[in-house]
């Protein structure tokens, strides 16, 4: 078996030392364009991100980024409402796209032939969408049925907007993303078109082009297609609120008699991964893993749903990638006949005791081996690549950063990892919630 180990890890390293082909481009009108060349299939996924996400929405006009995602697709002054997705599939491809905190994208996923008419069907819903009072209408009902099936009638998404409400009392990251349902009611033609005016513009997005292509006819495919179209001369810095200092611990018990079972989160503000600064994030990564990774490797796993039994499900988790400060959270649901308050006790005294224990340098290299391995598969994911460097450069990180994160990740020490504990893991800096059905069950 070690010899297995040892073997497995030689090639993981071998294969690592292969870092995916990407260069970079930027147009005139201040349009980026990254290329990330891979041939060893004939296709090829386009993508443009436009940096501007629901956290960028003005006050009281929540939900409009992911509102205005939906009409990218109702047409242009070329394109008819719906033939810009029936062109892709008669093309034998598929599109979509995905608002975020931080971003907005659109890609498709085509033979790499058809890269140039997705260019131009791309680029000219980028300046010329057409936004009717008729269409707003239609698709007004399409998105609040999207936020009644997603999170109206799902117990847990309620739960986790009021949870990220308490988190975030100064920043937009405390809206969600697909708004509050009042504010889409309210939405208007005029809101949209001027959102879109501002901050659909090509100093406002990235072009990402993965697969099977040359990066030299790439940028001539986007200069023909994306360079023509003019910059935006009013685009705004993007500036955002920051929290204030949080002085005491926030607490949030919600009721919904739809919870099926009770359970308890708790998050921390935490850094996120920033351009030349990622070493903190890397450390959360380990963090996460100790704490409540795997169920049977993890400290609360191993604790609370093995030794004591006390929970059937624990989980610690670290989203890194934000453009701002984020969060690591934890979450236990306790097996039956323990309360929360129980749970919790439980949960607080392993994070206490990790605090203080020595981090087993075999565990380490285990998080090390499993990264390292999910980086290499990463490779031959086209898809994931190009999302990988759009999500990362609409949320301030460069190439060399997305590069970089690799071996920063393979760099990590135990004396990082507590480090980071040390600062993160602060109970005056925590929001914890109860997520039950009934009030008796809140204790």
């Amino acid at each position: 078996m070690i010899r297995f180990i040892t073997a497995l890890a030689f090639v993981l390293t071998a294969f690592a030392a292969r870092a995916e082909e990407v260069t970079t481009y930027k147009l005139d009108n201040g349009m980026d364009v990254v290329v990330i060349e891979d041939n060893r299939a004939p296709v090829v996924v386009h993508m443009v991100w436009y940096k501007v996400g629901s956290a960028d929405e003005p006050e009281g006009v929540s939900g409009v980024a992911h509102f205005l995602e939906h009409l990218m697709f109702k047409g242009t002054d070329i394109l008819a409402p719906g033939e810009f997705s029936q062109t892709v599939a008669a093309n034998g491809g598929s599109d979509n796209a995905f608002t975020s905190y931080d971003y907005t994208a659109y890609f498709q996923r085509v033979a790499a032939d058809r890269l140039e008419l997705m260019m131009q069907m791309e680029s000219n819903r980028m300046n010329n969408l057409v936004i009717t009072p008729e269409g707003v209408a239609t698709e007004r009902q399409v998105v609040i049925e999207e936020r009644n099936q997603r999170t109206e009638n799902n117990p847990g998404a309620l739960a986790n907007e009021q949870f990220r409400a308490a988190q975030y009392q100064n920043h937009r990251y405390s809206v969600p993303i697909i708004g509050w349902r009042h504010e889409i009611d309210e939405l208007s033609t005029a809101d949209l078109q001027e959102f879109y005016d501002l901050y659909y513009a090509p100093n406002n997005a990235i072009l990402v082009v993965a697969g099977d292509v040359d990066p030299d006819e790439v940028l001539e495919l986007a200069r023909t297609y994306y360079g023509s179209i003019p910059a935006e001369a009013q685009l705004p810095e993007r500036v955002r609120p920051e929290e204030p200092p949080q002085r005491a611990e926030r607490r949030i018990t919600f009721v919904d008699p739809r919870v099926s079972q009770p359970y308890l989160l708790r998050s921390y503000l935490a850094p996120e991964r920033d351009p030349g600064a990622q070493k903190e994030a890397a450390a959360l990564v380990y963090l996460a893993e100790l704490l409540g990774g795997s169920s049977f490797t993890s400290d609360l796993g191993q604790a609370l749903q093995f030794d004591a039994q006390t929970a059937v499900y624990t989980n610690a988790s670290y989203g890194g990638s934000s453009l701002d400060d984020t969060t690591f959270t934890f979450a236990i649901v306790p097996a039956e006949g323990v309360t929360l308050s129980d749970a919790e006790l439980a949960m607080d005294r392993v994070i206490a005791e990790f605090m203080t224990a020595e981090i087993e340098p075999a565990r380490m290299d285990s998080i090390r081996m499993q990264l390292r391995a999910s980086e290499v598969y990463a490779l031959d994911d086209v898809s994931g690549l190009a999302r990988r460097y759009g999500a990362a450069l609409t949320q301030g990180l460069t190439v060399a950063d997305v590069q970089a994160w690799p071996d920063l990740l393979q760099a990590v020490t135990v004396e990082d990892v507590k480090s980071v504990a040390e600062k993160v893991l602060n109970r005056d800096q925590a929001v914890t919630g109860w997520v039950v059905a009934n009030q008796e069950e809140a204790r």
